[in-house]
């Protein structure tokens, strides 16, 4: 149908203003879904979703099986955006078939279907069940007849909604009955078939039949089964009772069960297999004793025929049945939102797949398209010709077969308007160089499609060897010239107007690089310049950019190595600094200008020390040698000239390089034999290469190999010993290190004899790390010289033995206690103790010395302290003790091998402790010669020693030295030279040792007069550790 004028420029209005407002038809975000409601439930209300987008904000309505719903009218219903809420549903007037309408002004969409189902299960009929009476050995079936329940959607392709689940009770609830080969549960018909009936089935049967949708349970009533007294059932062949159905169809990717089970006797055994000989792949399943055949993931080449054998020794049965393979709709290929112009010609495809073939329908504004000799559908695909305006709006495909539908939508926009370069402007510059061919676009928004000329100034542009119109409406200029440069313009019309765009094409010269980087060949740490100096039209700006290995080279990144140098516009040199390994390859410069770009390129070969070798391995391994080879690693563009071989175990300290057979490893060498190694020794090797460079990289550690065992061959080092207990030769020596063992079962043989005896006593030490060994006889005598020497020996046998050295016995510990035993006070906290040497004689040994046991008159013996003095030594002072306290004493002598009896026990007083008040009011007077001192007399406590005299302690500032002088009396006088400060302090003195300090006085230089103090003058007094100034008030006299 022909549009008249004015209805195309109304319309072209209206598309100009849909494209300003970013118009869009609805396009659903959520679509409603099968739902299940349970009868009964606490929740009074069900939703059923619908969400779509669009501009303007769809609206959105539903319908019912086909009727719309007034939710107006009926309050039962209720819109919350686009769902759709129902209010305490009902099975009788809710059940059914939704569909949601989303509207807006520029069309209508249709959502999928969803089905509205309700589940409930009503309860068995109560009633009486007949006895089941059956002959032992006999197959029974005993029947479930499920009550009332929610079930199947009308619609064939649906599969049911609710689902039950059967079970049995035996006698009382909840002994369910146990299924196995002899008894079986069908999931299909709910009933309880035993295949062979024996007396401990006698018992009342009761059918457990369970909504999987509301978990409701309900039981039917007991079926009593007895057995017949008239005999035993004899054996006959299996009789097929639960069998699938002939032709069973089966949805794509669905779950398929095929229930099969037989009565018989004896008890059949189920088989399945494909009629077709097929084997069935891994993922079926058998389920329930063989009698349920499981295929998950159901697929095409699943279908076909399948047969159940139920045998026993009385024959077999089959039952047969074909499993047909179906798909629902699935898209292969979607419509699309579509722009199109007037009066053009539309083709949208629309294509699924499923079995059996889909058909289609289109849908226009959620109605039947309406079929037109320009409007036809043909296998899928809607073709509409000569569009106008009206043909806008939302269109739906819609794919059914039998076993379901699928939508897809789009929008379809019918435009009309002028040429319109505001979308899609033409270029304002375009810049080419000198011989290039330019394509000069004119693309103007229009519909329909627009005419176009063009024109350089006032002149119009004519077509020629070098100058084509382009399709799209274009202007392409072949081998460009300086003359063609200009401003170019293209109008565009069509039926509703026209418009036109300029560009302004400039011409330059090409550019062409003058100075090229060149291959180089360098070695690590060197710096290099890689020059780019170009020639270029002075119209253009140009940039240089690098490439390395065809990566753009980060300048900031890499600043450490990379640098642009040049300092001109024409030049992009670059720097490489303190050069390495991994700056070897390609590097381009590349230098684009506005209009074209230029390149070249050089190879960088950077030659460094070697790579690690590769591949390092011990190929043959002796006690003392090692067989190795490797392979040559990176050689970094320089030669290997020679190898070198370290090993490690596990006592060195790093690698450490070995010596080898070849001694120098060239660099064609690849194989080399270590040797002068320890047996029994785990080493690990390495290689490092060199070439003119240097060493390189070490290689990989090889893999840990132990070399062989041998004779041990280094005894043990500093062979001794001595000491220990009465009877006994200690000998002691310093452990063979492990790596010079050689071997496993390593020992020591220690050899012994007297000195001057011939014969050698041998024993074994097993353990590797044991320092020493002790003999005890009691025939050894104290202090007695023995011969001494240790050996080695491992699993191959024995090594050397360590030079002869003399070793002596145990020494023969004190008998005799020491005498004279005397204790007196040196003062309140130090006793001394003195006493007489014992008798000894060197044949004993060595007398080490004296140990001195003390304890207070409140402590006991047991818990006394001890003090060890040297053996020369005849008394000793016991320090730190308690004041005025009672102590008791004891000596004894004590040697290597032990100590003597302890001395007679003497007692001693410590003394009282010192005044602890100090001397006080210290005066002092100075001459040029002397220091005149006067103090209080210090008067000592009851608990406390009397004072017998006092200590003057005095020493210049400058010296640490102390001297003291002791006196009776409490005064003093110093005969000392003034010429620098003096330090002074009193202490009195007792039998129980100094008392407290006084104050320290400092007496300052004095040159030309007398002067006097005392220490009450003193403001401040400080350790003089850290003293700071003290200040002094003197009295001077005038002679």
């Amino acid at each position: 149908m022909m549009l008249s004028w004015k209805q195309l420029i109304l319309l072209s209005f209206i598309g100009c203003l849909a494209g300003e407002l970013l118009l869009q038809g609805p396009v659903f975000i959520k679509e409603p879904s099968n739902s299940i409601f349970p009868v009964g439930s606490e929740d009074k209300k069900i939703t059923l979703n619908c969400e779509a987008r669009g501009n303007p904000s769809p609206r959105y309505r539903w319908q019912l099986n086909g009727s719309d719903i007034d939710t107006s009218v009926d309050h039962r219903y209720r819109l919350n955006g686009g769902n759709l809420i129902v209010i305490n549903p009902n099975r009788n007037w809710d059940t059914g078939s939704y569909q949601c309408f989303a509207t807006n002004s520029l069309g209508t969409i249709v959502s999928r279907e969803a089905k509205l189902q309700f589940a409930y299960l009503e309860n068995f009929k109560t009633r009486m069940r007949s006895p089941v009476s059956v002959r032992e050995g006999q197959g029974v079936v005993l029947l479930c007849g499920p009550p009332l329940h929610s079930g199947v959607i009308p619609e064939p392709w649906k599969e049911k909604i609710q689902k039950l689940s059967y079970a049995w009770v035996f006698n009382e609830y909840p002994s369910f009955v146990e299924e196995d080969s002899r008894r079986f549960v069908s999931q299909e018909t709910g009933h309880l078939y035993i295949a062979k009936v024996e007396p401990s089935d006698v018992g009342n049967y009761t059918c457990v039949v369970t909504s999987t949708v509301t978990n409701a349970r309900v039981l039917g009533s007991p079926t009593p089964l007895v057995l017949r007294a008239d005999g035993v059932m004899g054996e006959y062949e299996p009789k097929i009772e639960v069998q699938f159905p002939e032709t069973l169809p089966a949805a794509k990717g669905s779950t398929v069960k095929l229930e099969c089970f037989a009565l018989g006797n004896p008890v059949p055994q189920i088989n399945w297999k494909r009629s077709d000989g097929m084997p069935f792949p891994n993922k079926i399943k058998l389920r329930k004793f063989s009698a349920v055949l499981e295929i998950p993931n159901f697929q095409q080449e699943d279908a076909g025929s399948y047969e159940c054998i139920a045998e026993n020794s009385r024959g077999k049965n089959v039952a047969r049945g074909r499993l047909t393979y179906y798909a629902k709709p699935h898209w292969v290929h979607l419509i699309k939102d579509v722009e199109i112009a007037v009066e053009d010609n539309l083709y949208w495809e629309c294509r699924a797949t499923g079995k059996p073939k889909p058909s289609y329908r289109w849908l226009k504004n959620g109605e039947a398209l309406v079929l037109e000799e320009r409007i036809q559908i043909e296998n899928g695909a809607l073709t509409i010709s000569n569009l106008n305006v009206s043909d806008s709006g939302m269109f739906q495909c819609i794919a059914e077969n039998k076993h379901g539908l699928i939508y897809s939508s789009a929008e379809l926009k019918v435009v009309a308007s002028a040429p319109d370069f505001s979308r899609n402007p033409m270029k304002k510059l375009v810049q080419v160089q000198v011989g290039s061919l330019v394509n000069l676009d004119c693309k103007p928004r229009a519909s329909p499609r627009a005419l176009s000329f063009w024109t350089k100034g006032d002149m119009m542009v004519q077509e020629h060897a070098r100058i084509s119109f382009l399709n799209d409406g274009g202007l392409k200029i072949m081998n460009v010239t300086k003359a063609d440069g200009g401003i170019y313009t293209c109008t565009a019309e069509n039926q509703f107007g026209k418009a036109n765009g300029t560009t302004h094409l400039v011409v330059t010269e090409p550019t062409r690089i003058i100075l090229a980087p060149s291959n180089m060949d360098v070695s690590v740490g060197e710096s290099v310049i890689l020059p780019c100096q170009v020639q270029h039209d002075p119209l253009l700006d140009i940039m240089f950019t690098w490439y390395f290995n065809g990566a753009l080279t980060d300048f900031k990144k890499d600043g450490s190595h990379f640098e642009k140098v040049g300092g001109q516009s024409s030049s992009g040199d670059l720097m490489i600094r303190n050069i390495q390994l991994k700056h070897s390859g390609k590097y381009v410069c590349m230098v684009q200008s506005g209009v074209d770009s230029v390149s070249s390129a050089a190879e960088l070969i950077v030659r460094g020390s070697p790579g690690p070798p590769e591949n390092v391995k011990v190929d043959e391994i002796t006690d003392t040698t090692a067989q190795l080879s490797w392979k040559e690693g990176a050689d970094n563009h320089s030669p290997v000239i020679s190898y070198a071989i370290q090993a490690r175990t596990p006592f060195s300290v790093g690698w450490q390089t070995v010596t080898t057979v070849p001694e120098a490893i060239d660099g064609m060498t690849h194989t080399a034999t270590v040797v002068e190694l320890n047996p029994w020794v785990e080493y690990e090797f390495r290689v490092v290469a060199s070439n003119k460079i240097g060493g390189g990289e070490p290689s990989l550690p090889s893999e840990k190999v132990r070399t062989e065992e041998a004779v041990p061959e280094v005894p043990p080092s500093e062979v001794s010993g001595g000491g220990g207990s009465r009877s006994e030769l200690v000998i002691t020596w310093d452990p063979v290190p492990e790596e010079l063992q050689n071997g496993g079962g390593f020992g020591y043989v220690v050899a012994f004899r007297p000195l001057g005896v011939t014969t050698w006593i041998q024993t074994v030490v097993t353990s590797p790390d044991s320092p020493r060994y002790v003999f005890r006889n009691e025939s050894i005598m104290p202090f007695s010289p023995y011969e001494v020497k240790v050996g080695v020996y491992n699993n191959k046998g024995e090594g050397p033995f360590s030079p002869v050295t003399t070793v002596f016995s145990a020494e023969e510990e004190p008998t005799v206690a020491p005498s004279q035993i005397s204790a007196h006070s040196l003062s309140s906290s130090e006793i001394e103790v003195s006493w007489n040497t014992i008798p000894w004689k060197l044949s004993n040994g060595h007398l080490l010395g004296y140990e001195v046991r003390y304890w207070n008159n409140g402590g006991e013996e047991e818990s006394s302290s001890k003090v060890k003095v040297a053996g020369n030594q005849t008394s000793a002072t016991l320090r730190g003790l308690k004041s005025n306290l009672e102590y008791y004493t004891a000596v004894r002598a004590y040697n290597s091998a032990g100590t003597g009896p302890f001395s007679a026990t003497v007692n001693v007083t410590t003394k009282k402790t010192p005044p602890s008040q100090p001397p006080g009011n210290v005066v002092w007077n100075t001459t040029d010669t002397k220091v005149l001192l006067n103090w209080e007399q210090v008067k000592a406590m009851e608990n406390e020693s009397e004072v017998t005299g006092y200590k003057v302690f005095y020493r210049t500032s400058s010296q640490n030295n102390v001297q003291v002088l002791n006196t009776n009396k409490t005064s003093a006088e110093l005969l000392l030279p003034i010429k620098e400060d003096y330090i002074i302090e009193v202490k009195a003195t007792t039998d129980g040792g100094d008392g407290t300090s006084s104050e320290q006085i400092r007496i300052p230089r004095i040159t030309s007069m007398d002067a006097r103090g005392s220490t009450s003058a003193i403001s401040n007094v400080h350790p003089m550790s850290g003293y700071i100034s003290i200040v002094l008030f003197f009295i001077v006299n005038t002679l």
